[in-house]
């Protein structure tokens, strides 16, 4: 067992907000199509923010929450697919911007399935007893990927930040179980080759062959067929069975994928919290908003039991079972 505490949770939005019935204007679509299909209402798209902007808000509430100072830091892990430039990473200008001089620092690209990965590091380097103290978030600007012309993906994405701070400690809580691997010959069915455009928000919208492009129906298969195996691999490793299982905090994807996972696993749909509704796909920031919404409403009580699970380009696929 891996042990660390949850100290803290949150979460950063742009302040725009796009509903379903704002799409029409220029995308063949409608409010009752993309619910149906979704159970998406809005999204948050960026207009002044960037992902470090978002990230950099998220850990700024993650200090005034806890009782950790900057020079308690040890480490910071982002992990985004839409990173505002090549480098310095993400991470790398959150450290800056604080002058935790002594942290190191890590962007992970594991698109929607990077949270859980950047997690999955971060659990492992407190294990090593050699960090006590550090954060793990996930930020995401999708709308500069999509192509905003494209019913196929432009309603699903949203911006945002949400993160974590973790502390190494001796109580039985933290990673029980775990289960993270890639199917990379079936990359090709999600693919984005570069942030250069905008949404109709931010700036000209550009549409060419670097945007988002997604093979929906091989991407849906993936996530029906692989994603509630890993759930079952990561709780058995637990020790544990589902039933035992009190949330599930999925990558919020699509609200009717959620809801055909839990008839496969044959669990209650109230244990896969939902709040995609209102955020959209945010990508690898999904996880962390979502546990950030979980906090707010009390539902991370002490003793919980926990799993996470991310899933997306790559074709990449992680869980964890953690015990909170």
């Amino acid at each position: 067992m891996e042990q660390f505490e949850l100290i803290a949770t949150a979460k950063a939005l742009p302040t725009r907000v796009v509903s379903n019935h704002d799409l029409p204007d220029w995308l063949d679509t409608s409010d009752e199509w993309i619910r149906e299909r979704t159970g998406i209402q809005q999204r948050y798209v960026a207009t002044t923010e960037t992902v470090t902007s978002l990230a950099t808000q998220v850990a700024e509430q993650l200090l005034v929450k806890s009782d950790v100072s900057v020079d308690q830091i040890d480490f910071i892990i982002v992990a985004t697919m839409s990173a505002d430039q090549i480098m310095p990473s993400v991470a790398a200008k959150i450290q800056n911007h604080f002058g935790i001089s002594q942290a190191f620092t890590l962007d992970v690209n594991a698109a929607c399935a990077g949270f859980v990965s950047a997690l999955n590091v971060a659990s492992g380097l407190l294990g090593t007893g050699r960090y006590r103290q550090g954060m793990v978030i996930g930020s995401e600007v999708m709308s500069q990927l999509v192509d905003w012309h494209d019913r196929r993906t432009s309603i699903l994405f949203g911006d945002g930040a949400g993160g974590i701070l973790l502390r190494q400690t001796q109580h039985q809580v933290g990673l029980l179980g775990a289960h993270l691997t890639t199917l990379g010959q079936q990359g090709g069915a999600l693919i984005a080759n570069g942030v250069t455009g905008g949404s109709p928000y931010k700036s000209e919208m550009m549409m060419t062959n670097s945007k988002l492009q997604m093979d929906g129906r091989a991407v849906y298969d993936f996530a029906i067929n692989q994603v509630p195996q890993s759930i079952n691999t990561a709780v058995v490793r637990a020790g544990l069975g589902l039933d035992d299982i009190d949330l599930f905090v999925c990558h919020q994807a699509n609200a009717r994928l959620l809801e055909k996972m839990a008839v496969q696993l044959d669990q209650p749909l109230a244990k896969f919290p939902m709040n995609l509704a209102m955020v959209a796909n945010t990508s690898a920031a999904s996880i962390g908003i979502l546990l950030a919404d979980l906090a707010e409403q009390n539902q991370l009580q002490s003793g919980k039991t926990i799993v996470l699970t991310g899933f997306g380009g790559g074709l990449a696929l992680g869980s964890m079972c953690i015990r909170i």
